[in-house]
């Protein structure tokens, strides 16, 4: 007999996404309460099971990347850092998703604009290009902070920059972003005889 066996797939109740995202949003200062209290690895190992289990792309090529690394991190003592890489690896990500739809096309931002405007003229898929550079940007330069903090930084400093000042800095990027598309979208759209 050729059955196949159907994927098990993660539970799909809002409140269960609602804690898992609260979680992935408080995970810096969760490490940083329950690490003294439990140790690094089992904290590493919950974070990959999580991600192994919530991302249907963590069981293809990357996840076991990750699985490899966090294991290799726990075998040669350095589970801590494999905790506090985890904003790191979260940059990365969305760096690699943002880029790539710059690559390929369209945009992660024009996917998002075109939800609520399918009919986006020229100057707004320009515009939503730029925003999406405007991301990479960010998440390499946060990237490049979170691993400093978890390569050279203590725990409280880890902490107190990927668990709140990067919250103020994702804030700025929405705020500053609303005020300019507003800008943008308040100005008539060019015509070809306007070029």
């Amino acid at each position: 007999m050729n059955a196949r066996i159907a994927p098990v797939s993660a539970p799909r109740s809002p409140l269960f996404n609602l804690l898992l995202g609260i979680l992935a949003l408080g995970w810096p200062l969760a490490a940083h309460v329950l690490l003294p209290h439990l140790g690094a690895w089992p904290l590493l190992v919950a974070i990959l099971a999580l991600a192994w289990w919530r991302l249907p792309a963590a069981r293809r090529g990357w996840g076991w990347v990750l699985l490899i690394a966090g294991g290799a991190l726990i075998a040669a003592g350095h589970a801590e850092f494999g905790v506090r890489a985890w904003p790191v690896v979260l940059n990365a990500a969305m760096l690699a998703v943002f880029a790539h739809s710059l690559a390929r096309g369209p945009s992660v931002i024009e996917r998002l604009a075109r939800r609520r405007e399918p009919a986006l003229g020229p100057r707004g898929v320009r515009y939503t290009r730029r925003v999406t550079q405007a991301w990479c940007v960010f998440f390499l330069v946060n990237g490049s902070i979170a691993l400093w903090t978890a390569l050279y930084a203590d725990m409280a400093t880890w902490t107190l920059y990927n668990g709140g000042i990067v919250y103020a800095l994702l804030a700025m990027m929405f705020l500053g972003e609303w005020l300019i598309r507003r800008r943008v979208k308040s100005r008539p759209e060019e015509t070809p005889h306007d070029r």
